[in-house]
């Protein structure tokens, strides 16, 4: 397949142009109902009536999220045959029951699987935050650790020299899981020494979401990868017309080496998301390593997706640590590594999240570049606020996606209203996720605050409490409100007029979508 073949596939079957072409047959549709149709609107307007309840009926009866149900009714309500084709493709999850089963059986495998469980310092942590971590070793994918040390990278420009150092000191494997990969001199970089551990014998191995790897010269990636002696394995792939149902992408950021030192965030392989690339003027993105127990963890994650999807059974004990390691006195007492899956209807990250907002006394600051939220966080941020928690939210000051940042700013009003502050990037694009609370609690990680990250993905992050990380990253918040632009006016941002708001309530209305 050539490249301009495959440049149109992708334009093709991408989530926006396919909305578009639902959009236009909802369009034609109505336009051949008054046309030719209309004598027949009495037998035919019962039809639609009947189809449209039986789906939002479908809707109801799920475990999901009252607001991203309520999207879709709002949605097929108004637009019956554009919301009844827009759900089948992008919302509707029976073809998920067979990734789910494949995913859960390697999991159940694998219980008993030897994990190096950290002694935690129950009588340093308050029994409310313990609490937190009995939920996510139940629901979270990972058991909570001590005996690990935490490095905080306030920008991809840091972490990415530090990755090329650990994957050069590779000894075993690497094992490597990302959304997007592009093209570039960072790609370029890593795969020139990714190949030569490779060649040295190093178990080398690269998961990656299809629909993420949106470049056409690597859409055989795999086997360019192969022939570098590096196995390669794309998550979830993208078959046009037969597989645009499948809806759940892995949009987690995991790098592990030798079960030694792991590394996440928001920073995906790509030229921009280390500022060698300019999209949309400097790109702000953070992430964390970590190296002692919990690195574990992420081993066996990644192992258990790379197991699902290419059906292998092989044991995980030589993936597990083989030394035993001593965190340095700036550790914190604890690191909780989690992992979100559309698969459970459990919302696992927008849960951390609330969990934060709860426990908060003094301050709550928050980076996410994008704001789509439903009534529970909204109510969680607005209480926080109101009960005199400083909660802050930072934002791009240069939007990647115009409708987006538009639906983004219309719920400033509320949180403003409430007494949150919001501050936007002047600089450029804040790609960064994470929560900080009370110089105690933080999470880094991947989840942005959108139904997509909260509902939709495969997600992951870390929670930790206290430690040197807590303070780098506290230093970073205070560094990148002086160069932001705070938002005072609960007016600023919202759309005008009639035809304005009109526009902003189809955005909400179509938020799961974007």
């Amino acid at each position: 397949m050539g490249k301009k073949t495959r440049r149109i596939l992708h334009a093709m079957f991408n989530r926006v142009t396919l909305a578009a072409l639902l959009l236009v047959i909802e369009i034609l549709w109505l336009v051949v109902m008054v046309a030719g149709l209309s004598q027949y609107y009495i037998w035919i307007a019962p039809v639609f009536s009947t189809i449209s309840m039986l789906i939002i009926a479908d809707i109801l009866r799920r475990d999901n999220n009252p607001a991203y149900k309520m999207g879709w009714i709002l949605l097929i309500t108004l637009a019956p045959l554009f919301g009844w084709l827009t759900y089948a493709i992008f919302g509707n999850k029976h073809m998920t029951r067979r990734m789910h089963k494949r995913i859960t059986a390697v999991e159940q495998a694998h219980t008993r699987e030897p994990i190096r469980l950290s002694p935690i310092q129950e009588d340093k942590i308050p029994p409310r935050f313990l609490s937190t971590t009995r939920y996510l070793s139940g629901f979270g994918g990972a058991p909570a650790h001590s005996n690990t040390d935490a490095k905080y990278y306030s920008l991809g420009d840091d972490m990415f020299p530090a990755l090329l150092e650990a994957v050069a000191g590779a000894k075993r494997y690497v094992f490597m899981e990302y959304f997007i990969i592009s093209p570039g001199k960072m790609l370029d970089q890593l795969i020139d020494l990714l190949a030569q551990k490779a060649a040295e014998g190093v178990d080398v191995r690269i998961m990656y979401d299809d629909f993420g790897v949106r470049a056409p010269e690597l859409s055989n990636f795999s086997q360019m990868m192969a022939k570098k002696g590096i196995r390669a394995l794309p998550f979830n792939p993208i078959v046009p017309i037969f597989s645009i149902v499948v809806n759940h992408r892995n949009h987690r950021k995991i790098t592990v080496i030798d079960v030694e030192i792991a590394f996440t965030g928001g920073i995906n392989l790509a030229d921009e998301y280390i500022n060698q690339k300019e999209r949309f003027g400097h790109w702000k993105d953070t992430g964390l390593s970590l190296r002692g127990d919990a690195v574990q963890s992420y081993a066996i994650a990644f192992l258990n997706l790379w197991n699902a999807f290419k059906k292998t059974d092989d044991s995980y004990a030589p993936f597990m640590p083989q030394t035993d390691y001593t965190a340095t006195s700036d550790a914190p007492l604890l690191v909780q590594p989690y992992f979100d899956s559309p698969l459970d209807e459990e919302n696992v990250g927008e849960n951390v999240y609330l969990e934060i907002l709860a426990q908060a006394q003094q301050y709550v600051y928050i980076y996410t570049p994008y704001l789509i939220i439903d009534n529970e966080m909204q109510t969680a941020l607005c209480t926080a606020a109101k009960r005199g928690v400083d909660v802050r939210i930072v934002t791009p000051g240069i939007p990647d996606k115009k409708p987006v940042f538009q639906l983004t700013r219309s719920y400033y009003s509320v949180l403003l209203r409430a007494g949150v502050r919001i501050y936007e990037y002047t600089p450029g694009f804040l790609h960064a996720k994470s929560f900080l609370c009370d110089d105690k609690i933080a999470t880094v990680g991947t989840i942005n605050l959108d139904y997509r990250s909260l509902f939709l993905h495969f997600e992951c992050g870390a929670l930790f409490y206290g430690g040197q990380a807590i303070h780098e990253l506290l230093d970073d918040y205070h560094s990148v409100f002086m160069r932001s632009r705070e938002i005072k006016s609960p007016s600023f941002g919202r759309a005008r007029g009639m035809i304005g708001g009109l526009k902003e309530a189809i955005l909400r209305a179509i938020a799961p979508l974007l």
